[in-house]
């Protein structure tokens, strides 16, 4: 019998927090269309340098907050913050 679950990786939380980020760059002038997903968060447009710039700092930010055993619901904007700029540098 077929199931309408979701994958256990694409469900609400059972506590209803949900968190993503959204990156948006509007800098490409060579016509193609750059959209990257992962887990908590969606990145779309950009030229190629800041694409991966984007991609590279979410990524970063993303072990950080693994080897601090945390999701990103877990954190304030202010922590989140921090773990941006941590990540820059």
């Amino acid at each position: 019998m077929p199931t309408n679950r979701l994958p256990e990786d694409r469900r609400v939380p059972q506590d209803g927090q949900v968190a993503g980020l959204l990156g948006l760059a509007f800098d490409a002038d060579d016509g193609h269309k750059r959209i990257t997903r992962g887990k908590n968060f969606l990145l779309a447009g950009g030229s190629e340098e800041t694409h991966l710039f984007m991609r590279e700092t979410i990524i970063k930010v993303n072990e950080r907050l693994d080897e601090r055993g945390k999701q990103l619901a877990d954190v304030s904007v202010e922590e989140l913050r921090d773990l941006i700029d941590e990540v820059q540098d």
